[in-house]
Order: C-alpha cells, then sequence, then structure tokens
C-alpha cells in the first residue's frame, strides 16, 4: 500500500548580502571596463530589486555549487531536528554542476558527509528541483526509504563573469543579447526539503498531494541552452565537438544562453497544462495559494492574461512570489518560494498550495499540490530589523603604529566573521523570526561542552606566561575565575525551556566544537601565548557585540522569561569588562611586528572554528 508522504522541514541558503541592482556590475564585472546597455532594459522587465552572489567583486567564487546544496541541507534538517545520519534518500538537482563528471548527488552527498545513502541526480533547468522532489517522494511513498531528501542548487554568476566574454563580442563591441540577458536574469542560491511518511507531532507538515511533470521536447527546439551555438534556429555541433575546448569557448558554445523568441511558449504550456489539470478533475480552482515560479515579472503578466482569457483567472491575494527580493535561482526557486511561505505565517491547516514551475530548457510544465496539515505556530511579535553590531570598540594608543596596525586589522576579521554569522542557518532562522525552542535547546547543548572548557584553555594559557610577564598572567588568572561556572548558566537555561539536566551534561561536542577547543588549548599550550588576544577579540567580541540582541530576540521569539536566557544577556553586559582586560594586554608594551601577525592569524581561525562550531549543531 502506498503510503502518504509530507515535506515536514525546508531550508535555504543564499550567500551573502542582498545585491541591488546598482551593486550587480561590480560582482560580475563590466566587459571591456563598459557598463552594459542591456541591463537596464532587462531589469525594467523582470522586476527583480535584490538577489544574492556566491562570487566576490573580483568574480572569485566564495563556494562550491554542491557546497551550497549541502549548506541548505543542513538548514532543514536543523530545523527538524534530524541527524544526517537517519537520511537514507538524497535527490539532488542543478542545472550546471561543478564538474562535469561525477554527478551532482555524488557531490553534495561527499559535501553532507552523511553515511551510505542512495542517491539521484537530476539535470535540468527549473524543473529538475522538482524532479528531485518528486523522486524523493516516490521512495518514501513506495515504502522504499523513511528519511528524504530532495534539493536544488545553482551557481549561474560565475558563469557570467566579464572576463569570459573578451573575446566573443561583436563588432558593435557588445555581446550577443541571447547571451547578456541572462547576465541580468540569473542568480545564486540553494534550497531542500525533508520528506517523511509522517507529518511533524508539533507545528506544519505540507502533504504532497501529487506532482506531475510533463515535457514539450517534441514540440519545440531548445530555448536555454549550453554546450552549443544556434543559427537560424538549428542546433550546431556540440562544445565537445570542437578541434579544441579553447575554440569552443571562443565560439562562444559554452556560454549560457536563452532564444527569446521562444519564451512565450514556456507560459502558454504551462497555463495549458494547468487548464488540462481543471479539465481531468485532478485540480480544483479553490486552491489558497498559487507558487508559481516565473523568471520575470513580464512572464507574470503574460500568465495572468491568458488565465483572464479564458475564465480562469486566480485571484491576486492567492499569488506567492520572492522574485523581487531573492532573484531567479533557477530550479531551487521552488524551494525557496514554499521555505519562505512556509514560515511566513500565512499558512492555515487545510490550505491547499498550487505550485507551477514551467521551464524554457525544452520546455517542460510541473505542477504540484500540497494541503497543509498540523498545528499552526503561535502568532510572534514584529522584529527589529537586523543591523550590523561593528566590531568591539578598543582603546588603544592610535599614536602607537603597532596597535593601530592590530585595531585595523582586527576590524576587518570582525567584519567579515560577523558578515558569515548572519548565513549560519540557525543564526539565519533566528534574524528571521523563525527560531523553534527545539533549535534553542540545540544551541544550548551544544555552546554548553564547548563553554565548560573556556576557562581550562585560559588557565592553561596563564600557565605558559612567563614571570617577566606577571601582570598579563594575572590578568588571565582574573578572567579564568570569572569564566569557570559560565557553563552552569548554559545548563538551567537549557532545563527552563524542557531540557534534560543529565542530556547537557552528558552532551559531546559537536565537529566544530571538537576543532576550535582543540585549537585553543593547542595554543594555550605555547610559551608566552600572547596571540590568544585574538582569540579573545573574536570570543568575547561576539558577547559585548552580539549576545545581548541574540538573547533579547530569543526571548521575544519563543515567549521566555529573561532567566530562560541567562547565558546570552549576562555575557552582552560583562564581556565588556573582559575587553578591557584585553586593551590592557594591547597596551602593555608586548606588541611587535610579528606579535600583531600572529594574534591576527589566531583571530582568524577563532572566527572560522567558531563559525563551525554553530555551522555543525547536533553533528557529534
Amino acid at each position: 500500500m502506498l503510503r502518504d508522504v509530507y515535506i515536514t522541514s525546508l531550508g535555504t541558503f543564499l550567500p551573502g548580502k542582498p545585491i541591488g541592482n546598482d551593486e550587480m556590475e561590480e560582482y560580475l564585472g563590466r566587459i571591456q571596463g563598459k557598463p552594459s546597455r542591456a541591463r537596464a532594459r532587462v531589469l525594467k522587465q523582470n522586476g527583480i530589486q535584490t538577489r544574492h552572489y556566491a562570487i566576490d567583486t573580483q568574480q572569485r567564487s566564495l563556494f562550491r555549487n554542491s557546497e551550497m546544496a549541502a549548506l541548505a541541507v543542513r538548514d532543514a534538517v536543523t530545523r527538524r531536528q534530524r541527524p544526517l545520519e537517519q537520511v537514507d534518500f538524497l535527490a539532488a538537482a542543478t542545472t550546471q554542476g561543478d564538474l562535469c563528471v561525477p554527478g551532482f548527488g555524488s557531490m553534495v552527498h561527499g559535501e553532507l558527509q552523511n553515511p551510505t545513502c542512495e542517491i539521484a541526480s537530476l539535470h535540468g533547468v527549473c524543473a529538475s528541483g522538482v524532479m528531485a522532489l518528486r523522486s524523493a517522494m516516490l521512495q518514501v511513498k513506495a515504502e522504499e526509504r523513511q528519511l528524504a531528501i530532495a534539493c536544488a542548487s545553482e551557481f549561474p554568476s560565475r558563469l557570467f563573469k566579464a572576463s569570459r566574454f573578451t573575446a566573443q563580442l561583436g563588432e558593435d563591441g557588445e555581446l550577443p543579447f541571447d547571451t547578456e540577458f541572462l547576465r541580468w536574469m540569473l542568480s545564486d542560491g540553494a534550497g531542500a526539503a525533508v520528506l517523511e511518511p509522517a507529518p511533524r507531532s508539533e507545528g506544519l507538515s505540507l502533504k504532497l498531494e501529487w506532482i506531475e511533470l510533463r515535457s514539450h521536447a517534441h514540440q519545440y527546439d531548445v530555448c536555454m541552452y549550453a554546450g552549443a551555438n544556434t543559427s537560424q534556429g538549428e542546433l550546431g555541433p556540440s562544445w565537445l565537438d570542437f578541434p579544441s575546448f579553447e575554440e569552443a569557448s571562443r565560439e562562444g558554445a559554452i556560454n549560457l544562453k536563452q532564444d527569446i523568441r521562444l519564451l512565450d511558449n514556456m507560459v502558454k504550456i504551462g497555463v495549458d497544462g494547468y487548464f488540462d489539470l481543471l479539465e481531468r478533475g485532478r485540480l480544483t480552482p479553490d486552491f489558497d495559494h498559487f507558487v508559481c515560479h516565473y523568471s520575470s515579472h513580464f512572464f507574470r503578466e503574460h500568465i495572468r492574461k491568458l488565465l483572464d482569457q479564458a475564465g480562469a483567472s486566480i485571484p491576486e491575494e492567492k499569488w506567492f512570489t520572492n522574485l523581487y527580493t531573492k532573484g531567479n535561482v533557477g530550479c531551487a526557486s521552488i524551494y525557496v518560494l514554499l521555505e519562505e511561505l512556509f514560515h511566513s505565517g500565512k499558512l492555515r491547516p487545510g490550505q491547499r498550495i498550487f505550485c507551477m514551475v514551467p521551464e524554457s530548457g525544452r520546455f517542460i510544465a510541473s505542477y504540484m499540490l500540497l494541503t497543509v496539515v498540523g498545528q499552526e505556530a503561535p502568532v510572534r511579535p514584529a522584529l527589529p530589523p537586523v543591523t550590523p553590531a561593528g566590531p568591539p570598540a578598543l582603546q588603544v594608543d592610535t599614536a602607537d603604529p603597532l596597535q593601530a596596525s592590530l585595531v585595523r586589522q582586527l576590524t576587518r576579521v570582525w567584519i567579515d566573521f560577523e558578515a558569515r554569522l548572519h548565513q549560519v542557518p540557525v543564526v539565519a532562522r533566528l534574524e528571521r523570526g523563525q527560531l523553534t525552542v527545539e533549535d534553542y535547546r540545540l544551541l544550548l547543548l551544544n555552546l554548553r561542552q564547548q563553554v565548560a572548557e573556556g576557562a581550562r584553555w585560559i588557565a592553561r594559557a596563564a600557565s605558559h606566561i612567563e614571570l617577566s610577564a606577571f601582570s598579563l598572567r594575572s590578568l588571565f588568572i582574573t578572567h579564568a575565575r570569572e569564566e569557570h561556572r559560565d557553563f552552569q548558566m548554559l545548563e538551567r537555561d537549557y532545563v527552563s525551556v524542557g531540557g534534560k539536566l543529565e542530556d547537557i551534561q552528558n552532551g559531546q561536542k559537536n565537529v566544530g566544537s571538537e576543532a576550535l577547543s582543540a585549537w585553543m588549548f593547542q595554543r594555550a599550550s605555547q610559551p608566552n601565548p600572547f596571540d590568544l588576544m585574538g582569540a579573545m577579540f573574536i570570543i568575547e567580541g561576539l558577547g559585548s557585540r552580539l549576545a545581548r540582541g541574540w538573547g533579547e530576540r530569543i526571548r521575544d521569539q519563543l515567549g521566555l522569561a529573561d532567566s530562560q536566557v541567562s547565558f546570552l544577556l549576562y555575557h552582552g553586559s560583562n564581556d565588556e569588562s573582559h575587553l578591557d582586560k584585553l586593551e590592557t594586554a594591547v597596551q602593555s608594551g608586548l606588541l611587535t611586528e610579528a606579535l600583531v601577525e600572529r594574534v591576527v592569524k589566531t583571530a582568524k581561525v577563532t572566527a572560522r572554528l567558531y563559525l563551525l562550531q554553530l555551522e555543525e549543531l547536533g553533528n557529534v
């Protein structure tokens, strides 16, 4: 007997900060140093205001495509409070992976490092994300698997770097429009869904009623493609058939392109399939939410016009999109859409969600019907906007070039650290107002294991400071004395929100905490380990600049008392005094150029390992 299947969690990963329209060429680059003449035209039509890129302003890749997919999976699994070890099926979709071979599913599995499981790689354009969902759904429905993951990720920005196109310019110095068009249409990101044979015991789940996909490749030529050129509608030789890869690149065969003359067909087949669903009784028009992936506001109006002409209008209040703020993330878009709707507070048990994802590659139309089941989440108060906290303000002698240099470099480390913090799944959920009590308990459980050793590494560092620096050794000893009971606050907070004392006391460090703890003890065991000032800058800075804000957000989102977030509130108020000790150490006259370099390096490593600790919650 076939089982029901439910989406019990959704996760996303959108790299970096939102990029506005005026910033796009800072990231993609200007071809031959000239601003694009097509950009404004394309952006006016697509209506997108912000999007995310996984490259920086030097056009360097910051992530792998498979890495973004894995981060989205971790986000979804963490929200579900399920260990990765329980995942027994993984379906991964993308338009273009990092490698030609092996399949994308293998690469994502390798990034996740979860145990042996069945995988599937789905390759296509927008509809491949739905293919992954359907593949995972069928595995669970047929009683083959118990905990399936479907994910999709896109990284098109690296295909559109200005440096790729210099040799391909026409006589007018411009790119062909079918290539230029997509530079301003596509963006980066990933999404994932957890599928199970039963809904969550608390909160909402989405029952997968059915998924349909229809290929129309027998009716139409390719529309969105890479690996060849077309001439008068005829597909030319594959990039693999060119005499050399260099020649294929020079001729633009490797470029991702869109034949905009065929795009209207995508709207037509999508709407026609919707009408067919109605006629067959597969769907009734009384659904509550319409989640339609369209690549441009221009196509939304085309869809609406066709629906109106057929007397099958879908009321405006049913439409849901985040195209204008998240961009067109290709096959990951349906996950990014559903994740935002799922956590928007708009869903109620019994409501139905109809999804439509047309694909222009060689024309696929995909459809999905979901039913909301479970319990409504409690209404939460509006959250204040998230603003950068900024680095800890160290009071030093700016006339001293070594002190000034150290503060400048530490500030740069902090800026990078704080930017990356916003991308950590648990922090992102907190800032979006989506944190759960389970998230908070997991955070406390994981922090406690590392915090319990904080005073120990500080004391070890003090024991390795020579008598000639007696005053600094005293500072370290005082700091250790102040820190050595902090873990007990974490235990009290954990128990106050439903955790068991024996669970947190017997917990293990996650893989990030293991790395951070090993690093701190290794540095503390060196003679005169003054470079630990860099570690103190990051850890105490996090307490003084971010802990109170996090504590207040957790308190307000979860309806807790101050006593239930005591660890975070305490450190938000008291870590400034710990920074005073750091200032004393910096001003003590011990700085040399070599020590400044070492302090900054220790700050960088500590920052990265602290992020890893937060990224790996529950991964012990």
